[in-house]
């Protein structure tokens, strides 16, 4: 039997309580930096209304798919599409060509409730890139739509034909999920993270709830323990869990499972009460809204200043989130979910509309390649810095990763070589076969990304290890290769660790072990920005003179122990190549050079900036 659904505030509240932590991350405001996690609680309160829905109607027997989806019209669209034309109209204002090329197909696909597929193939949530997509957070909206597409007909047919089998049938589908979700919980193509499949047991575990798999709890001192083990379960990983968590998986039980004991649980608790304090309800009720604005908002801002959020400008972005979605609210959201001013037929009239106007103004907009017209010579010149880099990196990148043989770069001979890193040696490895290649050598390259060349590293890729293993041992087999050059993403806050640098001290005395040369390659300083757009919003101003990049003293301090070691190891007679060196020379770390950027993001050296480096050694 289905539990009936009733309005409850404290779900109101629940809602708040989803999406206040991923408003607060976003804006990247300490003590949040799990806030990510409200996007799952917001899918066990989806999966507990809507299946509550549907499966009391098909009982009583007047379910409609018309209908259904009328209401999914109603709540969807209207605010949906106001966001999407906005973000359209922002970028094509604000985005240089190379960005803005991305909108409009991201804005196709959201109109389409596809684009969690679309940014599965694009970007990864917490990848380079994501803060220039100013709809990557409609991805969790596809997910549902997706979800809903099928959910309603499953339901109907276990209705029909095995009516006693339902709950049992939906926890099936919901492990299988969740099984499939753990087993692939450190894949890094983002599978686990955008799609249905890895998803659904989310929405299940609320759709379980409404099913009324759980008896009720009679007692009150139990359902207050488990409303305050619910909220302590999402508190902790709103607290606790960050970027580097690995997620979804066995993490996301806990805030999945705590909002389903919240839901389960909260009615009558001091929980309950404080979910139904009107100040969480008032903002559970403008949830879906918030959600829409509040990421487009900090994209454009963070564009425009070329800053993350932090200061007055956070508090004024978060101000006018809940601004714009109060507005949404009151001025989108309910008329259009008030039959009696919007009949049935309006919705999908004004749905039809809305979409197809949407992929009109998208199709557009990508027929016209980012629109550069709209800026001078000089501002493109900036932002072509952004394709500046290894035009081997497609192919020789990642080369284990993929199954491929490493590439041989330079002469047409035997390599006596190796650049052994991540991806910031992809381009130091072109710059020094153009060298080799004029001295008649060849060198090979063999990078993986976010894999430093440091034998033991434990990654959240657990291949890294592999890779590196095979590297070593490609060294050890291979005596023509007299030279080795390491380069990594050392200034990148965590590799300065002692344990990671003793790691890396053995692995250099490893190859020296093996009588072969070593070259370190140091820390490329990394800059606040991505460097060609900066560049191109300085050159759009007319600042251009004041480029500069971070102080080196900046970049020192964040690498004491690493350059401590390489100083040590340069003692001994190790070679070392020193990107502090060449770049900041003056105090502050340059970031174009000759009219040509010296990175193509904002801590990967460009093509210009890796022969810069080079040729200073």
């Amino acid at each position: 039997m289905t539990s009936a659904i009733r309005y409850r505030r404290d779900i109101d509240g629940l809602r708040a309580l989803a999406i206040l932590p991923v408003l607060l991350f976003h804006a990247h405001v300490p003590g949040f930096s799990g806030g990510y996690v409200g996007v799952d609680i917001f899918f066990v309160i989806s999966g507990y209304l809507i299946t509550g829905i549907i499966a009391r109607e098909v009982d009583e027997g007047r379910f409609s798919l018309v209908r259904f989806y009328e209401r999914r019209f109603r709540r969807i669209m209207p605010a949906l599409s106001l966001m999407i034309l906005a973000v359209l109209a922002a970028a094509a204002f604000l985005y240089l060509p190379g960005d803005l090329e991305g909108v409009p197909k991201s804005a196709l696909a959201a109109t389409l409730f596809a684009s969690n597929l679309w940014f599965f193939t694009d970007t990864g949530y917490f990848s380079g890139g994501a803060d220039v997509k100013p709809l990557l957070h409609t991805w969790s909206l596809a997910v549902e739509e997706q979800y809903y597409i099928g959910f309603p007909i499953l339901l109907m047919l276990l209705a029909r034909f095995a009516p006693r089998w339902r709950t049992m049938v939906v926890a099936g589908i919901a492990a299988l999920s969740l099984a499939i979700a753990i087993a692939m919980q450190r894949d890094t193509s983002g599978f686990t993270f955008y799609l249905l499949p890895t998803r659904a047991w989310e929405l299940f575990a609320g759709a379980l709830l409404a099913l009324g798999a759980l008896p009720p709890l009679r007692s009150r001192w139990l359902r207050e323990l488990v409303a305050w083990i619910g909220l302590a379960a999402v508190a902790l990983a709103v607290i606790f869990y960050d970027r580097n968590t690995v997620f979804p998986g066995v993490t996301a039980l806990a805030p999945v499972l705590g909002a389903a004991a919240l839901i389960h649980a909260a009615p009558g608790t001091a929980i309950g009460r404080l979910l139904g304090w009107g100040p969480m309800v008032g903002v559970g009720l403008i949830s879906y809204s918030l959600y829409l604005w509040h990421w487009p908002l900090i994209v454009f801002t963070e564009y425009a200043t070329d800053l993350p959020l932090s200061g007055g400008t956070r508090v004024i972005v978060i101000g006018a989130a809940l601004l714009a979605g109060t507005a949404s609210w009151r001025f989108v959201e309910r008329p259009f979910r008030d039959a009696q001013r919007m009949p049935a037929r309006a919705i999908f009239r004004f749905t039809g509309g809305a979409m197809a106007l949407l992929c009109l103004l998208s199709l557009g907009l990508v027929a016209m390649g980012g629109w550069p017209s709209r800026f001078a010579p000089q501002v493109l010149a900036q932002m072509a810095g952004q394709t500046d880099f290894a035009p081997s990196r497609k192919q020789c990148h990642d080369s284990y990763m993929r199954g491929a043989r490493p590439c041989t770069l330079g002469a047409n001979v035997p390599p006596d070589a190796m650049l052994w890193g991540d991806s910031h040696g992809v381009e130091l490895a072109y710059a020094l076969s153009l060298a080799a290649r004029a001295q008649g050598r060849s060198l090979i390259e063999r990078t993986t990304s976010s894999c430093p060349p440091v034998l033991g590293y434990d990654a959240k890729d657990p291949r890294c290890a592999a890779a590196n293993r095979a590297a070593f041992d490609a060294i050890r087999a291979d005596r023509g290769l007299k030279r080795i050059y390491l380069a990594a993403f050392w200034a990148n806050g965590d590799f300065d660790d002692p344990g990671f640098v003793a790691k890396l001290d053995r692995t250099i005395a490893a190859i020296r072990a093996e009588g072969r040369e070593v070259v370190l390659i140091g820390p490329v300083p990394p800059q606040p920005f991505d460097v060609p757009r900066h560049l191109a919003h300085l050159a759009r101003a007319g600042h251009l003179a004041e480029a500069h990049g971070v102080d080196r003293t900046w970049v020192e301090a964040r690498t004491v122990h690493l350059r401590a070691l390489f100083a040590r190891w340069q003692a001994k007679g190790v070679r070392l190549i020193d990107p502090i060196a060449a770049l900041c020379a003056t105090g502050r770390c340059a970031i174009e050079q000759a009219g040509r950027p010296l990175y193509f993001d904002s801590h990967h050296l460009s093509v210009a900036g890796a022969q810069l480096v080079t040729d200073a050694r």
